[in-house]
């Protein structure tokens, strides 16, 4: 099968098109032929290493110390059951999925397996592949925030880097949940994020969030901008950060803050699971929540597809197709 293969870290170039063996599936494991997959901040991570300072070593660790562990970038999938393992009962060879490989990657490639217990779902009918591939990254991230955040109806919620993969999936999911949702994005994104279900906009060009004398029940930080530090002030007295992205000095605070009043930030990766795919979904169908495309490229051109995401200026998600 053709994929595209990384054994050095590096610029776009790093990524070449080769034939691999195809996979070969465990006895509780789907193949699925790849119709759509994206490129994420994570393949953008793992490609170059450039990860917030103080977790270099632990990147290293994580992805391979002198090269990739894993050769095949592509954190989620959309496409087509092939084939099962003889234990598999929750699918069927021709069902039509989405899935989330995480850390395990792979997707940037013809065929992937994956256990039926693991993070995949039926796709929803009303998406496209292309729609479908691109719902797990960030409505997981969100998700588990959100959950570990013990988000409520009604309270004040702002999303910094709303226009962003997680931060389109976190507007929507916090209007979902009764949230009265802020957005901090730049001028350009400022419809966009205000399509999604938020009721203020903020561009970060023109004002800063943190001295406008507003104050949150919850504020997600999705671009690493937004630091305990710099938006204390605008959390409301039990107020939480959900730092999805930030420096390793900002997660060691996290005791000291807990010890020392009552607002709260939580940090940490985010954990996949099954069950949020499949609400995910739900979602999807039910018309309230629907994954931003801002470009899509042929699986041929992944490498252009990478340079695109280095510019920074990617809206919501770019996907990947794949010839069906």
């Amino acid at each position: 099968m053709k994929a595209f293969v990384y054994e050095r870290y590096g610029p776009p170039d790093v990524l070449e098109l080769r034939d691999v063996p195809k996979p070969v599936p465990k006895d509780n494991e789907v193949v699925i032929k790849i119709h759509a997959t994206t490129v994420t901040s994570g393949d953008w991570r793992a490609r170059t290493l450039n990860v917030p300072k103080g977790f270099g070593l632990m990147s290293r660790l994580f992805f391979g110390i002198s090269k990739p562990r894993q050769p095949i970038l592509g954190t989620e999938l959309a496409g087509e059951v092939e084939a099962i393992g003889k234990d598999v009962r929750k699918f069927k060879i021709g069902d039509k999925i989405f899935a989330f490989a995480g850390a395990g990657m792979g997707c940037y490639a013809e065929y992937k397996c994956m256990p039926e217990d693991g993070p995949l779902a039926l796709k929803p009918a009303n998406l496209t592949y292309e729609e479908a591939a691109a719902l797990s990254f960030g409505g997981t991230t969100a998700l588990n925030f959100f959950r570990r955040g013990k988000l409520q109806s009604g309270e004040k919620v702002l999303v910094n880097g709303a226009s962003g993969g997680v931060g389109t999936a976190a507007v929507q999911l916090a209007r979902h949940f009764g949230a009265d949702v802020t957005g901090v994005c730049s001028a350009a994104n400022v419809d966009l994020v205000r399509s999604l279900g938020a009721a203020q906009v903020i561009d970060y060009t023109k004002e800063d969030f943190t001295k406008n004398g507003e104050t949150y029940d919850v504020i997600v930080d999705t671009v690493g901008t937004a630091p305990f530090s710099r938006c204390k002030g605008s959390l409301k007295e039990e107020g939480r950060l959900l730092l999805v992205l930030g420096e390793l000095s900002d997660l060691l605070q996290i005791p000291w803050v807990a010890m020392t009043g009552k607002k709260r930030i939580i940090g940490g990766p985010a954990s996949e699971r099954p069950e949020d795919l499949r609400f995910l979904a739900q979602l999807a169908e039910e018309g309230k929540l629907r994954p931003v495309i801002d470009r899509r490229y042929p699986l041929e051109q992944v490498v252009e597809a990478h340079r695109y995401v280095d510019t920074g200026r990617k809206r919501g998600n770019v996907v990947i197709s794949l010839s069906t």
